[in-house]
Order: C-alpha cells, then structure tokens, then sequence
C-alpha cells in the first residue's frame, strides 16, 4: 500500500480589513472639497464679474432711468417725466426717418459686405499667384481708424480736385457733389462702409473656406456635381456658421457706425445720413437733451436684442455645424 505524500497548502495570514470612513465623513469631506472649488471659482470669477457690472450693466440701468427723464445737463437733477421720451420720439416723423435710414444702412452695407466678403474668399480660395497679396491688401482698410479711411475718401469724392472727377470726365458727366448732395451722401457713406469692411469678412469667410473637409468637396466631385452644384449644396451650408458669426457681428457694427459719419457728413445735408447712432449724439451732446438721447439709445438696444434674438433662433436653424 502506497502512501501519497500531499503538500501542506500554505495558508496566507489574515489581511487587515479596510476602514471603511463613515458616511456622514463622508459627506462632510465631499462638502469641504466643494466648499473649496466654490471658493476658487468665486475667486476668478466675482473680479471679472464686478468689472461687467460696472462697466456694461450699470451703464444701461443709468441710461434706462435717464431716458424716462427731461435734463439739459445744466441744471441740478434731471426732471423724471415718465414715457414722454420715448412717445415723442415714435410719434415724431424725423425719428421715424432716422429709423428707416439706419434700415438702409445697416441692410445695404451688412448685405454687400457678406456677398463681396464671400466672392472675394472664394477668389483668394484658389490659390493663384499673388492672391496672398491681394488678400492682405484688402484686410488693411479695416485696420485703418474711420477718421483715415473718411479723410481719404473724402479726397477721391471731391467734385473739384478728387478721383471721381477724372472718372466722371472721362465719360463726360461731371462728378456728382458725393457728401454735399441729400441724394449721394448716403450712397457714397455705404461705398466707404463696404470697402473698409469687407476685408475683413473676405478673410474670416476665406479661413472657413480652408479648414472645409477636403473629402466632402472630392465626395461630391464623385457624384458628378458641378462647381455651382457644390457650391450651393456643399460649400454654403458648410460656411452657415461661419456666416451667422460674420451677420450678427456686422449687424452690430452697422447700427454703431459713428466714426465715417461724423467725419464725412455729420449727419448731413439736411439730416439724409442721420442713422440712429448719430441721432443719440446729435440729441444729447448737441441739442443737450439727454433724456431724448437715452430714449434713442434704449431704442437702439431693444432693436439690436431684437434682431440678434431672431439671427440667433430662426437662421440657426439653417445652421450646419459639422
């Protein structure tokens, strides 16, 4: 009878059972610890905050109460006259012929910025020989001040000595009064706008047009679309977001264009290029009358809410983020 030797099995010694913390330790590490990140966030936070409240929403709650006033900034206090402000000013048909200029204005320059801005992308798109060049040239009137921009077109518009006589004799029309004419002055303030600013959408639509995926542009090459095809199927809906950006900021911007008005016409001849943002200055820094100033400028701001508001729920919806 045979005896099997077995191998004793090697016991391991008891491991000491972890300490499970407390729930209500627990509890209290987890509200310390969020304590502290509450803690840091108000940190970083309440130092730009406070400098937000001052410097945008404290203006806009002064002027809101200023605009249901009456003041000439001479006398001691304003006069607190309610809604008179604002009932004057959409009853009277001067304001409400400021109003439809700035209409204009803001739909004339916004329109022909983003179709001129998007030919003019789709050009330095191409990648032909000297259009690097090209694109810089036409970025660099919209980091010129208003003032430079106005005092150079106002020499090429002179009826007497400027470009526009030359051209205009060279057809044999004499040169139209461009910002002394109530018919002109508005059109030729739209020319200068345009061409100060288009640059700059031709180069923000130009580096959308570059970061598009090359496969969607081969894909539908494949499927035999032509140029127009893919540029209305593809390359538009691509560029939607980039276009809702460049809409409501240069929306923006046209309602508070002051600088190329103030110095190519002032609001002038008979009142022809008084957009909504000359008026506000016109009223309270000319005529002294802050309380009708601060009613435009309230009316400004609802108009500009109202507008970005309706950019931002209906033509969103347009919107193709890839």
């Amino acid at each position: 009878m045979s005896v099997i030797a077995t191998r004793p099995t090697e016991v391991s010694p008891p491991q000491p059972a972890l300490r499970e913390e407390p729930a209500p330790a627990q509890h209290r590490t987890r509200r310390r610890r969020r304590r502290r990140e509450y803690l840091l966030f108000a940190l970083f936070t309440i130092p730009n905050l406070a400098l937000i409240a001052i410097f945008a929403y404290w203006p806009v709650l002064g002027n809101a109460y200023l605009s249901l006033t009456r003041w000439d900034m001479i006398a001691p206090s304003p006069t607190f006259v309610g809604l008179d402000n604002y009932v004057q000013l959409l009853t009277d048909p001067a304001f409400l012929r400021v109003l439809r200029i700035t209409l204009i204005w803001v739909v004339t320059v916004v329109g022909v910025s983003l179709a001129g801005g998007l030919a003019l992308a789709l050009l330095f798109a191409t990648g032909r020989r000297g259009s690097a060049a090209v694109s810089a040239l036409a970025f660099s009137p919209h980091i010129l001040s208003g003032a430079a921009v106005a005092a150079i077109w106002l020499f090429l518009f002179d009826p007497n000595y400027g470009l526009s006589r030359v051209l205009f004799s060279a057809v044999g029309l004499d040169s139209p009064h461009w910002t002394t004419s109530s018919r002109w002055a508005l059109p030729a303030l739209v020319i200068v706008a345009i061409w100060k600013g288009v640059g700059f959408v031709a180069i923000v639509y130009l580096s959308a047009l570059q970061a598009l995926p090359s496969d969607v542009m081969e894909a539908a090459k494949l499927d035999g679309a032509n140029r127009w095809q893919t540029f209305r199927h593809v390359t538009l809906p691509l560029l939607s977001p980039t276009t809702l950006f460049l809409l409501v900021t240069q929306v923006i911007a046209a309602f508070q264009s002051f600088d190329l008005i103030a110095m190519m016409t002032g609001g002038g001849p008979g009142g022809a290029t008084t957009t909504l943002s000359w008026f506000i200055y016109n009223e309270g820094f000319r005529q002294f009358k802050a309380g009708s100033a601060a009613a435009g400028a309230m009316i400004m701001f609802v108009l500009l809410m109202v507008v970005t508001v309706v950019q931002m729920r209906f033509v969103e919806r347009k919107v193709h983020y890839r």
